[in-house]
């Protein structure tokens, strides 16, 4: 068992037991509230000074002292911010129209009008935060912001300004979706010259469709679809509306079906530009036909292929340059879309594909130069060596030394040399004789032949 001593802490513990902190015009129930988180903090704050005697040495306190009444009085006075001011009543909602719907509350009791602000939000997203001296808030409910058929939002009192810690706990109300929310694919709105086709990819479900400009102040009832079509792939309304096309009004569009609701802003596309090709001498200059809006300003963006080599995206503006390889074939496919802010964002899908030039094949020469060239010397050079190496002793023929020949001359002197060869013989021709007759002149023999 500890002893308690006296100390200043305890002496501001007795203080605070007997102080009420309780501003005027608090009815009974709050009072009493207040009471008890008292008493509860009375006992937090008489256990802690009793660790805090504990930690005394030589009956001095350590430097656990100062530190523990920072924490005991931050959070007495949270809980005093806390419990002191009463939160809004009464808090109802109201659908206005399918889009949107209005959040209300009635003052908290014990305060009067001009004393509190307040502040609401959506649970769980800290900065929704509104702050609001009326006690009324409108809130958009499109498919896509909210995702869900329900939804809580918290409403508090706020006493001072905006900026004011004095704040009373939160009271939730959730937001129920009249019907089932029912998730729309692919929605977007083609602009024409004469107008607008909002569609979908089709549900294959009989459907009513409404829609309206937004924000539209003040609320004006919605205009009905007169020209809805449904088919295989896609279901929509013609829709005649210039302000959309001219204006940064957007529209949102509320499609019934049987299964539900649902309510949405479209995406603004028109269709892809038509893609113009210039050659140049080495160059492509690529341009745009699209249609106008407004004055609106585009950017291009053209994705392109060139002898099967991986995709390459570029973005620019009236015009694009791009280098020409007149061996390739060239696969473009672009889009466009909207940069300034005055204007509706609008895009384009990707047009088809748009080919120029063909794929050619390379040319070849050098390759067949580079390796037959090789091929011819190599066998030259290997025929040539053999040819030399075969007559060798004709291309190189073998010269006597002459040191050999003055050496032979001095050792034999003048001696004749003898051949030892056989001179050549003539062989005698064969002679034949001549025989001589005499004739005379006036024979037979002399008359045959000179007949």
């Amino acid at each position: 068992m500890f002893l308690v001593e006296r100390t200043p802490l305890t002496d501001t513990i007795t203080r605070i037991q007997g102080v009420d902190f309780l501003p005027e015009g608090i009815d009974a129930q709050t009072r009493e509230d207040n009471m008890s988180s008292t008493r509860e903090l009375y006992a937090f704050l008489t256990f802690t000074a009793m660790m805090m005697v504990y930690h005394c040495k030589a009956g001095k306190l350590t430097y656990y002292l100062p530190f523990s009444r920072i924490i005991v009085f931050s959070f007495y006075k949270g809980l005093i911010n806390t419990a002191d001011f009463p939160p809004p009543t009464g808090l109802t909602f109201k659908w206005l129209d399918p889009f949107a719907f209005n959040v209300s509350w009635q003052d908290p009791s014990g305060l009067q009008d001009g004393e509190v602000v307040y502040k609401i939000q959506q649970k769980g997203f800290e900065n929704t935060v509104k702050c609001r001296t009326d006690k009324h808030s409108k809130y958009s409910c499109l498919e896509e912001q909210i995702g869900s058929d329900h939804w809580t939002y918290q409403v508090w009192t706020v006493v001072g300004n905006c900026t004011s810690t004095n704040e009373s706990k939160k009271v939730d109300i959730t937001i129920n979706s009249p019907k089932t929310q029912v998730k729309l694919k692919d929605t977007k709105c083609i602009i024409y010259t004469e107008g607008m086709n909002c569609s979908w990819n089709s549900t294959h479900q009989p459907f009513n469709l409404s829609y309206r400009t937004c924000p539209e102040e003040p609320l004006k009832p919605l205009r009905v679809c007169d020209r809805p079509y449904s088919s295989a792939e896609r279901s929509g309304c013609y829709l005649k509306d210039d302000k959309f096309k001219e204006s940064k009004f957007d529209v949102c569009i509320h499609v019934e079906t049987e299964a539900g609701w649902s309510t949405f802003k479209p995406r603004f596309v028109i269709h892809p530009p038509k893609l113009i090709i210039k050659e140049g001498k080495d160059d492509l200059r690529l341009e745009w036909e699209h249609q106008s809006i407004g004055v609106c300003e585009w950017n291009f963006t053209v994705c392109y292929t060139r002898c099967n080599k991986p995709e390459v995206c570029r973005s620019g503006g009236p015009s694009v340059l791009i280098a020409y390889d007149k061996d390739c074939l060239y696969e473009f496919r672009s889009r466009t879309e909207t940069i300034r802010s005055y204007c509706h964002k609008v895009t384009s899908d990707f047009s088809d594909v748009v080919k120029y030039g063909s794929n050619k094949p390379p040319d070849q020469t050098l390759m067949v130069v580079a390796i037959v060239v090789p091929i011819i010397l190599s066998v030259c050079i290997i025929l040539s060596c053999y040819c030399f190496r075969k007559h060798s002793s004709i291309l190189c023929p073998i010269i006597p030394d002459p040191s050999a020949i003055f050496k032979e001359m001095m050792i034999n002197g003048n001696k004749d040399h003898k051949t030892t060869g056989n001179l050549y013989t003539p062989v005698p021709e064969p002679i034949e004789s001549c025989k001589v007759t005499v004739v005379a002149e006036n024979s037979d023999y002399r008359a045959n032949l000179l007949m």
